[in-house]
């Protein structure tokens, strides 16, 4: 009788198993990979390969700010219908402390295009952060683009302001030698 028990909790057990195998579970890829910004900009793009429908991403682009900036960047993946290919589901600047600064979805299905900008970034480690699911077992592909505007440094002011005092004198005392040259005639 045990034996019988053991065999029949055993058949169960095994049928369990293979219900749970059988149904199909979604599978998070996340890829992680450094930028390097070029003359103030950098590009990035994700690549995904057919036969992913129902999985997830999360790609984290990793770089580094040497100085503060406004900061501006875009992502956007396009397929011939909305149950193609891609779904962007979130795009995201995240500082050192963890710190969020989430995008704006500008349009959705068979373009999906997001924005994310801020005027005031300061000097130091960031992440931008792609995140979507796979709609098809077709392949999927989205783009990227980041830029950066420096904002000049203290001293680039003190010597601009100085260039226009220098000017102004200039034309200060020009406009002094006119005037007496003018009485003098």
């Amino acid at each position: 009788m045990m034996k019988k028990s053991k065999v029949f909790l055993s058949a169960i057990a095994l049928a369990s198993a293979a219900l749970v195998s059988s149904q199909a579970s979604a599978v998070e890829i996340i890829n992680t990979s450094t930028l390097e910004l070029v003359d103030n900009f950098a590009e990035a793009d994700g690549f995904f390969k057919g036969g992913q429908k129902g999985d997830t991403f999360v790609d984290n682009y990793n770089f580094t700010l040497t100085q503060a900036g406004e900061f501006a960047a875009g992502v956007l993946s396009i397929t011939g219908n909305a149950k193609n290919g891609l779904d962007i589901t979130a795009f995201n600047l995240i500082d050192s402390t963890g710190s969020l600064f989430g995008g704006t979805l500008l349009s959705t299905g068979a373009t999906d295009q997001w924005s994310l900008s801020t005027s005031s970034l300061s000097a130091g480690a960031y992440t931008i952060q792609i995140k979507g699911s796979i709609l098809s077992n077709a392949a999927g592909r989205y783009s990227a683009n980041i830029a950066l505007a420096p904002v000049p440094e203290p001293e680039t002011y003190a010597m601009m302001l100085a260039g226009l005092g220098l000017l102004g004198f200039t034309a200060r005392r020009r406009n002094k030698k006119a005037a007496a040259a003018a009485l003098a005639a």
